[in-house]
Formats: C-alpha cells, structure tokens, sequence
C-alpha cells in the first residue's frame, strides 16, 4: 500500500477505521515496501527511537511485524552489533541527533549494515536533508528516504494521543511561560497534522475561541491555547497540502480543537463503565492488568500479565456496558457455557440444589479437563467484575456516585455534601477529594478563605490534596454563576431547583441512575454535527468549500430524531436503579457496539475530528464510540494524554510553581 494507491479518506470504498489504516500503513507502506528486487527473501533489522518504538507498539503486534521479515528491533542509541550482511529499516523521527546516528551507522569503510531504508515520522528539513546528501558513502547505500507523516499513537480504534504527558503542567501551571508553551503547542499541531497526513483528509478546522469576557479582561496564553494550535495545525496542512502527493485540496472531514477548561468534572467523577472502572480502580499499569491463577496442583498462585485490548473480543463487548451490567452478561456467559458442557453439569449435580454464585461457576469451568483459551479468558473477567465489585461495596462507592451524579444535575447542594463528609466514615481520601473537586467546580465560591479550610478538616485531607482542588482555578471555570461565558455551558438554573445543574437531563439515557452524566463533547459534537455550532464561540480557521456538507446528509437525517433529546427533562430525582432493562438498544450498550461495529462503516459520512489539550477521559472515549453509530459519522478523539482520575488529579496537584495556602486560595 503506497501514498499513491491508497485512499484513506471518508469516501473510500473499502471504509478502514483509524487504528487499522494506521497498523497499515506501517506493516504494508513501511515495512512491506522494503522488500524489494534481490531482499525480498531476507530477514531485516528495524531501527527506532523512544518516541516511534511506541508508536508501533501501539498499532501493531510483534508477530506482525516479523511477518513482514524483521528478524530484530534495535534502539538508534544503543549499541548495535554490525551485521553487514542484511539491510536495515529506519523508523525515526528527523531529529538532528537521530540524522547523526544514521550517518555514523551507514558511513565509511565499514557500515553496520548492507542498505538502509529510512522512513521519518513527520516532515523532515532540507537541512537535515541536505546533511545525508552531503555524505557521498552513505548515498548508494540509501533503498529509500521518505516522510511517513505518522507521529501519535493509536490508543484506540477511535483514539489517539501525542504522547504530551506534561501538556497541562506545561500550559495551564501556575507560572506561565509562553516560550515553553508555544514550543509545547508546535510539536503538537505537527503530530496532529500527520494524523490527517496519513488519512489523507482535509480538515475543516474549528476551535474554541478565547473567553474575553469586557475589554478591561486581559487574555492570557492559556485562553489562547486551542486559537494557537489551531493556528499551528492549520500552517502544517498548508504545507502537506503542497508536498503530498494527493493530499486533498478540499475539506473532506471536521476538527473541532477545544481544552480541558470546557469540562472539569468528566476526568473527576466516576464513571460507572466495565472500562472506566478497570482503570480507576485496579491500579492497572496502563492496558495491562496483573491476573492471578490458582494452582491446579494446589501450590503458589501464577501470575500473569494480560493486556485488556480491542483484540480479546469479551473486552470488546463488555467495556463500554455499565459495571453492574457487565457482571450480569459475564454471570450468563458462564452458566451458558456449563449448560453446554455434560461433565459440568455432572459436577452441578452433585451439589444440594439452588443457584449457583459466579465464583462457584468459575471454579467449576476451572475444574473441567475442556479448559480451553476462551475459558481462560472468560475467568480472567469474572474476577475483575468480581474485584471490582467488591471495590464498590468497600469503598461506599454507590452513595459516593450518587451525591457526585446529584451535585451535577442539580439535585443535590452544599448541605448534602456536608452530610455525607459527615457521616460517612467508610469514603476513601480519594473519594472525599474527588467530591470536593467537583464541588469546587460548581460552587466556587464556597471554597474563598475559611470557607475552603473548613471544608478540608471535615474531609479530613491534607494541604497537598486540596491543592488539586485550588488548582482547578487553573483550568479557567468552565461554569461561573456570574457570567455568561462563550459556548453556551453556564450554569443552568430549573424553576423546579434551587441548586445549581452543570448539566441538563438527557431522556435518552434514563436507564442507570449511576450513569446519568455524559461529558461535554458529546453536546458539543452534536451540535458541531447538526451545524448548530455558534461560530462566533468555536470560529472556523478556513471557509469551507460549498459543497462541503454535501456529503454529510446520511449523518443529518439520522440525528435528526434526536434534536428533540436535548430539551431540558424536568423530572425530580428517581431512585437509583442497579438494573437494566435487558434488549434495550442505546447504541453504545455492548450488545448494540457488536451488532454495528463491523457492519455497515461504507454508509458512514465524513469524520469527525476532537482534541482535547490537556488529556481526555475514558469516558469521552466511550461518546465518541457512541456518537458513531448515532450520527453515522466515525468520530476520532485525540489528545495530549489519556488521563484517569488518579493520574489527572496528580497532575492537577502539580500545576502550582509555588506552595499555596488556603488563604491564598482564590478559584
């Protein structure tokens, strides 16, 4: 697959998603493209740097890479044995060290290896261009010298991040330094704009405008942030427009550019979901979980890494399904399967009768000599959900939900806030904090002087942990009962509430009280997808073309039925449902995700691009997923990062350049 006999774009016939053109384009563009005239036969050396080893990791396997005849990785750093006999694929980023490495590889009498067929991650300059070329020993030995134009990493079908770990502490921190900010936001429009590169798609490019609020307002660089990179963004696919060969010269698809000052609790609150709890809960080391196994020979329990990817297809169902949900389909997973089996149900004869707990089914699978892969991947499940639900019980996390589900929506205030740090004896410090976080978002004003210094002895939390809450000034209030900032998502103040509402009641989602709240983006890619986005609060960087929305009929019509969706519910608070109706079809349920993920991707209308500065949410991940199949557009996330709740809030700690009292604490 080269750049000229691929189309990537909305309108190919055969409709890939983002992370398989992605592993494509490496395996097949890249690796693929190496084996030529006498090599075809002969194994291969890949050599990477820090950045682009994970972005292959991320995209593709090592099988599939030592199917495309890479015999050994090695790091450009390190020391490598010479092996003169075999050709070498580079795969860097075109840095001056990287081209210098190169170089001192493939030069002189004796270079390391026979050929070298280099691939840059993103745009490399004439400079360095002009630097290889000036070595006349290394020019014969060079197959290939080419601009992959593929620098993020594909987290998800639907994902991808710029590996900007530090993005919040180096844009919203308490000191702001522009010069760090700006080179910060360079790097990041470049790896954006290869994401479009390899999709060869032509953006549209919208982004939230910054919030001067009177002209005696000074406009400070973090309101600046989506302007800037959108501006950055937008100069890099000025540029890719004239060097690749059929780039579009029209929009073919939408950006939106926003930052994390547009929703400040979805990386706070819990989310209810199999994924969201998984990594909130468990303490996993990014995808990879710790399972352990018993010992069928009855000594020391194994362990084993396993990773909770889009490859193991119960993960794939379940992920996005609410916890409680989840465990029930895994409980039926698992009396399916002993209904099946004849020694299984030879075993649950022999016990007195009655209904059989999830754990009792899994030793029992355990316990059969058909103990099979598909076993062992379905017991690995029924632990987590079975770990997880303990978590919950130990931790009070229902009622925790239920206040932090309360506070959002306006059914709940200061008072019931103070009642539960109260009486709750059994929360978590993380719990406690996480509450406040959210408290301090839409009651700011509660947390001025004593106020906030009160709230801290009762939650019984130290200095260090309410900096995360002072620092939540930083991300700039996404609501202010005062004023009216741009986009629309002020405070909502219902005739039939006293207390404030950061959100507004969606009809649809009324099955799980505990999953009532739904991130910003989803209104706000919505409304992007109607073409009910206020342009004077998210301003376009290029005046589409007129026929642009042509194509995007098939995604209007079906989201037409939904406009109605958005009206305001005023209904009073309902008692918390730990059951769903089964057969119910929300379009992200699990079983709605499996019925349409493969099914009918070639009637999708263009794409839908977000980023988010400063790292997304699982939970954003998951409305993405679901607003797929709503609208019939696919919708791809990007971001900095991928942030759950513990790793946001430390970040969020490390935003102050300086110690801050309680006293000085002004959000």
């Amino acid at each position: 697959m080269s750049y000229s006999d691929s189309d990537s774009s909305s309108q190919a016939a055969d409709y890939k998603n983002f992370r398989q053109i992605t592993r494509e384009r490496l395996l097949y563009e890249m690796l693929r493209s190496a084996k030529t005239g006498s090599s075809k036969s002969t194994w291969k050396v890949l050599i990477m740097d820090k950045l682009t080893v994970k972005i292959m990791s991320y995209a593709c396997k090592m099988a599939d890479i030592a199917q495309e005849g890479v015999s050994l990785v090695e790091d450009i750093f390190r020391r490598r044995q010479p092996l003169p006999s075999m050709d070498a694929i580079y795969f860097i980023q075109p840095t001056k060290e990287n081209v210098i490495m190169f170089l001192s590889d493939m030069s002189g009498k004796s270079p390391l290896y026979k050929k070298a067929f280099v691939f840059f991650s993103s745009p490399v300059s004439k400079e360095l261009v002009g630097h290889i070329k000036k070595d006349s020993s290394v020019l014969p030995r060079i197959g290939a010298l080419r601009e992959m134009n593929l620098e993020f990493f594909a987290i998800d079908s639907q994902g991808f991040i710029t590996d900007h770990e530090r993005a919040l502490e180096d844009l919203f921190g308490d000191e702001e330094t522009s010069r760090k900010g700006d080179a910060c936001l360079n790097v990041m429009a470049s790896r954006i704009a290869t994401v479009f590169a390899s999709l060869r798609e032509f953006p549209t490019v919208r982004y939230r405008a910054a919030k001067s609020l009177d002209a005696s307002t000074m406009t400070t660089m973090r309101d600046l942030i989506p302007t800037k990179l959108a501006a950055g963004i937008w100069n890099c696919l000025a540029k890719h427009k004239q060097s690749i060969e059929n780039f579009p010269q029209t929009e073919t698809c939408e950006l939106l550019i926003l930052d994390r000052s547009i929703d400040q609790i979805a990386p706070i609150i819990h989310e209810w979901t199999y994924d969201a709890m998984c990594h909130d809960l468990l303490n996993m080391d990014g995808n990879k979980y710790v399972h352990v196994i018993p010992s069928k020979s009855g000594g020391q329990p194994e362990k084993k890494d396993v990773l909770l990817e889009e490859h193991d297809p119960i993960w794939l169902e379940l992920r996005h399904a609410h916890i409680a949900d989840a465990s029930e389909r895994l409980h039926d997973k698992m009396t399916n399967f002993l209904s099946k089996n004849k020694a299984a149900q030879l075993q649950h004869g022999k016990r007195d009768g009655g209904e059989l707990s999830t754990r009792d089914l899994q030793k029992m699978v355990q316990a059969l000599p058909q103990y099979s892969e598909q076993i062992d991947k379905l017991s690995l499940h029924v632990e987590i959900a079975r770990k997880i639900n303990d978590l919950i019980r130990e931790q009070g996390l229902r009622e925790l939900g239920q206040l932090e589900q309360d506070l959002v929506f306006g059914d709940a205030g200061m008072k019931d806030v103070i009642k539960y740090l109260s009486t709750q004896e059994e929360a978590s410090r993380e719990g406690k904090l996480r509450l406040l976080m959210i408290l301090a978002t839409i009651y700011p004003e509660k947390f001025e002087g004593e106020k906030g210094q009160n709230l801290m002895k009762l939650a019984k939390l130290s200095s260090d942990d309410m900096s995360a809450v002072n620092n939540m000034r930083l991300l700039g209030s996404a609501v202010d009962a005062k004023k009216n900032t741009p986009g629309g998502f002020t405070l909502k103040f219902d005739l039939h509430k006293k207390k404030r509402a950061v959100r507004k009641e969606r009809q649809e989602e009324a099955a799980w009280q505990l999953s009532r709240f739904y991130p910003m983006i989803e209104e706000l890619i919505e409304k992007l997808s109607k073409g009910e986005l206020p342009k004077e609060d998210y301003p376009c960087m290029n005046d589409p073309s007129p026929s642009f929305h042509g194509s995007t009929s098939l995604s209007s019509s079906a989201s037409s039925n939904q406009g109605q969706a958005a009206a305001q519910s005023m209904r009073s608070r309902r008692t918390p449902t730990w059951a769903k109706p089964r057969g119910s079809d929300d379009g992200y349920s699990s079983d709605s995700v499996l019925r349409h993920a493969s099914s009918d991707f070639r009637k999708m209308g263009q794409r839908i691009f977000v980023f988010i500065v400063g790292g997304a949410t699982r939970s954003e991940l998951k409305v993405c997923h679901k607003l797929t199949t709503k609208l019939k557009r696919e919708v791809i996330l990007g971001s900095t990062s991928l942030d759950d709740p513990p790793q946001f809030i430390t970040k969020l700690k490390l935003l102050s350049a300086n110690e801050l009292s309680i006293d000085d604490l002004q959000i």
